[in-house]
């Protein structure tokens, strides 16, 4: 656009742009039809509905702790919910909810034992099937690797790992939290449950210029180029603004046995007593890694590879980021198919 161009639309382009940003609140996430299935405390477990299902094994989605799950389901056009319903996939998924106070004493063995565990029994008996393919992202790739290896002779056939921490030992994450001078406990007593406004903070501050400065540049750009950036942002921003707290002891779990100590990779993790030995894992193995991924760099996610006992394993890396990957305007050519593809391949009819 001509300079003189510019600066005629300039105070159009302010209005619209305030407006796009003031009124995010209000954009529609998740929209794809969905019916509960299961309830525990405040996890829930949801199935899409869908008139298309044509592969033997559903799917259960699983997100982290720190976000809403929404993710999954964005918005329309732009949803991996509705592209798997499209493929004729029964999807699930486990919505891990927004945890209070009295959930502080929640750890890590409540969500691998109890909760994944039930979510996948209740997942094969609605969908009367025997088998279920895992989909896991993020912490949740996390919790579904510990559950594959705590039940290597369990229902789950299929396992896709996405942009998922295994040995997070040099990633920026465990320089910042990792260090001895960090203090987790003191943290996780202080709040009981940590406020999620916190750990986004600490998330956007990884890379403080293209969250507090950049993003906003481009969408006032793309408002003064004429086009409709709405949809889009308004989706993302809401979803990223969405952080439920981290149970406190949860979290001190996380923090101290993944990046202070770094148990996972060495076996040194015990839930109920059992040791999560990732040899264990046997079932068949996606593993996806984003090249552009600060959050779960790629070289923390690949030494899986070489731990689990799976003889059918599949690597993709990918360009992008550790939400991107996923959830952005190319993810929908670029690797939803992939993932398809390989979970029909793996499912029956």
């Amino acid at each position: 656009m001509p300079t003189l161009g510019r600066l005629v639309s300039l105070p159009r382009a302010t209005v619209e742009f305030l407006n796009v940003v003031l009124t995010t609140p209000d954009a529609e996430i998740a929209p794809t039809p969905r019916d509960v299935v299961w309830t525990h405390r405040e996890t829930t477990l949801y199935r899409y509905r869908s008139t298309r299902r044509k592969h033997a094994v559903p799917v259960l989605l699983v997100f982290a702790l720190i976000n809403r799950p929404e993710i999954f389901d964005l918005r329309r056009g732009n949803s991996f919910v509705e592209y798997l319903l499209e493929q004729g996939f029964d999807v699930f998924l486990v919505d891990w909810g927004v945890p209070g106070e009295e959930d502080a004493d929640r750890g890590l063995e409540e969500y691998v034992c109890d909760e994944l565990h039930w979510a996948v029994r209740e997942t094969l008996r609605s969908a009367a099937a025997e088998e279920v393919s895992l989909v896991g992202w993020c912490i949740g790739g996390t919790l579904c690797a510990m559950y594959c290896a705590l039940q290597p002779d369990g229902p789950v056939r299929n396992a896709v790992l996405l942009t998922t921490p295994i040995d997070p030992s040099r990633s920026l994450y465990a320089r910042w939290v990792g260090r001895d001078d960090f203090d987790v406990d003191l943290i996780a007593d202080a709040y009981g449950s940590v406020p999620g406004a916190g750990i986004d903070w600490a998330n956007k501050l990884m890379k403080p210029v293209t969250n507090y400065i950049t993003t906003y540049r481009r969408l006032f750009g793309q408002i003064l180029e004429g086009k409709d950036p709405r949809p889009a942002y308004q989706a993302m921003a809401k979803w990223v603004a969405d952080n439920p707290p981290f149970p406190g002891r949860a979290y001190r779990e996380w923090i101290t046995w993944m990046y202070k100590e770094n148990r996972l990779v060495s076996g040194n993790i015990r839930l109920r007593g059992r040791r999560v030995d990732l040899s264990q894992i046997g079932q068949n193995l996606l593993i996806v890694t984003a090249g552009a991924d600060h959050i779960a760099p790629p070289e923390g996610t690949v030494p899986l590879l070489s731990l689990v006992g799976s003889e059918d394993v599949t690597h993709l890396e990918r360009p992008g980021g550790h939400i991107g990957l996923m959830a952005g305007s190319k993810a929908k050519t670029q690797i939803w198919p992939e993932l398809a593809q390989w979970l029909s391949e793996r499912s029956g009819r």
